[in-house]
């Protein structure tokens, strides 16, 4: 097994990979070169939502990343406050909200419901915190930067608000290899169908398709019409069809003129964080069986005619990606080798047939990761150096 990229992959053992890249690795924490344990005159972290499915990933990856914190404050619902959780390999408490939570905060990351954002976020910011966001809530906001580090990180500085985003998942599973691309080609036009795991519509997700697994696994079904949806019944959880032993074609809700809610929130997240207003850019959402790692089939087109041996030249030496491409001995991406992995995976690299300025592409992406939890952080080490350098 062979993979190529900025990103090193190493004991890639039955298909898992622990992610060598800037001194981050999945195995354990590490302090800074030259850091001697000591923490004072380091940013103070806020993690709001610390116990939910995305909070929980921020601090482990917090556990794995470069040491460049001060104190880390944890948040959640009040029925979840004096719980204590690990952190740099340290037992903290978790308390609930209340006006004089941020105060001394420095960057507050919010992993929580869009409710929860939208009451809170404004008071950080009151007390002197820059609020992360990866809840929803304020991406669709022209004045907050959705930023993405590895394509455009000059933009988390431009906050009027005070308030920086992070993507949503779909988005975050294919953009860094588009931008990377887009830098070298010049990208005209998009399209793209998901492949959108089920914890991307929350723990119920995930739920729905254990207990309907349940039901379906070890009989027939599946081989007459309705039969799946027979056995199912109105489980279908927070999809509009059964999701075992099937693909449901939609996730979000009814837009305008047959679009979902999510396919359009792809197009204008990707126009917006590769700075291409007018980008032609059509999405087909499918969610599938998968509990964890969204995919995506990607076909661009760019201003001038492409090369593969290029464009694999430039998706190897992108940070942040792993170029796994090598059909003829079945090496490409899938959720199974993706899933708690950093990188976005990138394999079936082809010219389209018909067109020289296209491209074909299968990507994968951990939406837990880099689609939710790991973007967060970037942006928050992002915003704290800022804070050290003018410090």
């Amino acid at each position: 097994m062979k993979a190529e990229g900025a990103a090193e992959v190493v004991g890639m053992a039955e298909g898992q990979a622990r992610r060598v890249d800037d001194g981050r690795r999945a195995d354990g924490p590490r302090l800074l070169a030259g850091d001697d344990g000591s923490r004072a005159g380091r940013p103070t972290l806020a993690v709001v939502g610390a116990t939910g499915a995305v909070g929980g990933v921020v601090l482990q990856i917090l556990s794995q990343h470069a040491d460049i914190w001060g104190e880390i404050r944890l948040f959640a619902s009040p029925r979840s406050a004096g719980r204590s959780l690990t952190v740099r390999g340290e037992e903290t408490k978790v308390a609930a909200l209340d006006e004089d939570a941020f105060a001394g905060v420095d960057v507050a990351l919010f992993a929580v419901p869009r409710a929860v954002a939208e009451r809170w976020a404004p008071v950080a910011v009151g007390r002197g915190a820059v609020v992360v966001d990866d809840s929803g809530a304020f991406r669709g906001d022209p004045d907050v930067p959705l930023v993405v580090p590895e394509v455009n990180p000059h933009t988390a500085r431009l906050r009027p608000h005070g308030i920086v985003a992070s993507p949503t998942s779909p988005t975050l599973a294919m953009i860094v290899a588009l931008g990377a691309l887009h830098a070298g080609f010049g990208l005209r036009d998009l399209v793209v169908s998901t492949y959108q795991a089920v914890s991307g519509a929350g723990r119920s997700g995930v739920d729905t398709l254990r207990e309907q697994v349940a039901l379906v696994a070890g009989t027939e079904l599946g081989t007459s019409p309705g039969d799946v949806r027979r056995a199912v019944g109105e489980g279908t959880g927070p999809f509009p069809e059964p999701v075992a032993l099937n693909v449901v074609p939609w996730s979000g809700t009814p837009a305008a003129d047959g679009w979902s809610s999510e396919e359009l929130t792809v197009r204008d997240e990707t126009r917006r964080v590769l700075g291409l207003p007018r980008l032609p850019v059509a999405v087909t959402c499918v969610r599938v069986p998968v509990v964890t790692t969204h995919s995506l089939t990607v076909h661009a087109r760019f201003e001038n005619e492409v090369t593969v041996d290029r464009a694999r030249e430039i998706l190897a030496t992108a940070p942040g990606v792993v170029l796994y491409d090598n059909p003829a001995a079945g090496e490409f991406p899938t959720p199974a080798d993706a899933v708690g992995t950093d990188p976005t995976w990138v394999g079936r690299v082809r010219r389209s047939l018909d067109d020289p300025t296209g491209l074909e592409l299968f990507v994968c992406g951990d939406n837990l990761r880099k689609g939710a939890a790991l973007n967060a952080v970037q942006v928050a080490e992002l915003v704290a150096g800022e804070w050290r350098a003018s410090s």
